[in-house]
């Protein structure tokens, strides 16, 4: 016998959210194995230069245990705050994220390093606009793909609406300049409407449109044209525009099958720059060998798939604006990691990507473990709901 609607809907209620939270055991594990492996190889990287610069062997890994303190706060954050909060408030998001990106290119505010205004200072540190920009407008494209979702699968104009502001954003980011985040801001982004429903036929008009729009910024740049052809045969200068990644392809040969072992790399020894950064990966390769690489791909892959799986469950317990953040959650992980893998071994132009929960960096670890823990927070809303869903079910046992 079945029970009343009316005490379903009473048990709904009176249940809602379970009092604990429902996290999931393969993200926690993933995400803690990262932080352990990147505390580690920061330790190990950036020993000289830190020894040299400060005289304090462990500067670097002192702060980036600050960083990652910061960032697990951050992440708590993320997942206390419900995820319905993100969507209703995407247009804040947005207007939020552009006067960032305006702001950090004023003199005087935004902080120059190497020719590039990136930077905001922060009291100890200096905070990357583009890291939390790229989830705030992430979080609108979702929000506008809920929001719109008929007229973005059959409308081009609805469609060219997040396309606009994508395109919009990846300018300002071209200004720092940070081709790199550009780059992926735009290819996250097209993944989200891919994902939501938009046609194959108006994908492409943003990639061709953008690819061309690339290339031409890059032949009209001799400095960028070096910077993109330089890795096809960085041996044909190899002290000077393809200095940093002839360094990194030693670092990873000599790591051969299982590395030269913890601490031992030469390459860090003020031959590679930016060691315990953008080139982390290529000290770990030397250190730990093939071995240690594939751990570090596989790790990623896992978190990624966890990402993507989140993402489905929640679109089939009709959460369809969780789906799309979990989404673009997993693409950007994915995606970032394959571009500074792939610029460490030569296989990719040099870019200033960090390798997410690996690299050094305040900005990167407060960003990427916020995310964290709104995709903690993604999958327990659509458990939460899984368990409110069965309510008949149980009300029929009993």
């Amino acid at each position: 016998m079945s029970a009343p609607a009316s005490t379903v809907n009473s048990y709904a209620r009176s249940s809602g959210q379970p009092r604990r939270l429902l996290l999931d055991p393969w993200i926690i594990g993933t995400v803690c194995a990262l932080l352990l492996i990147g505390l580690i190889m920061v330790a190990s990287a950036s020993i000289g230069v830190s020894e040299k610069e400060t005289g304090a062997a462990f500067h670097y890994f002192t702060r980036q245990l600050v960083y990652v303190a910061l960032g697990l706060v951050a992440g708590c954050v993320g997942l206390a705050v419900p995820t319905r909060i993100w969507d209703e408030y995407s247009k804040y998001l947005l207007g939020g994220a552009f006067l960032l990106l305006v702001v950090v290119l004023i003199p005087g505010i935004g902080y120059e390093v190497n020719g590039s205004r990136r930077w905001i200072r922060l009291g100890f540190m200096n905070f990357q606009v583009s890291e939390a920009t790229r989830v705030m407008l992430l979080m609108y494209v979702a929000s506008y793909a809920v929001r719109r979702s008929d007229e973005l699968r059959s409308d081009f104009k609805s469609f060219m609406v997040p396309v606009g502001v994508l395109a919009a954003a990846a300018l300002l980011l071209l200004g720092e300049p940070d081709f790199g985040a550009a780059t992926v801001l735009f290819a996250t982004g097209l993944g989200v409407l891919f994902l939501a429903g938009a046609r194959i036929v108006h994908l492409l008009v943003p990639v061709v449109v953008g690819s061309a729009g690339l290339a031409a910024l890059a032949v009209v740049s001799p400095y960028r044209l070096r910077r993109l052809t330089g890795f096809l045969d960085p041996w044909g200068d190899p002290f000077d525009s393809g200095f940093q990644l002839v360094q990194s392809l030693i670092a990873i040969g000599r790591g051969e099958w299982l590395g030269v072992g913890l601490g031992a790399s030469v390459q860090k020894l003020f031959y590679l720059p930016e060691a315990h950064t953008d080139f982390v990966f290529a000290v770990l390769a030397e250190e730990f060998g093939l071995l240690g690489v594939t751990v570090i791909v596989a790790l990623f892959a896992l978190l990624v798939t966890r990402a993507l799986m989140i993402s489905r469950e929640a679109a089939q317990a009709g959460q369809a604006y969780q789906s799309y953040v979990a989404a673009a959650i997993g693409i950007w992980l994915g995606l970032q990691a394959f571009v500074n893998i792939g610029v460490n071994m030569g296989l990719l132009p040099t870019k200033g990507l960090t390798l997410p929960l690996l690299s050094y960096g305040g900005s990167s670890m407060l960003v990427t473990l916020g995310w964290i823990g709104v995709l903690l927070r993604i999958h327990h809303d659509t458990q939460a709901t899984g368990r409110v869903r069965v309510a008949p079910r149980e009300a029929r046992r009993r």
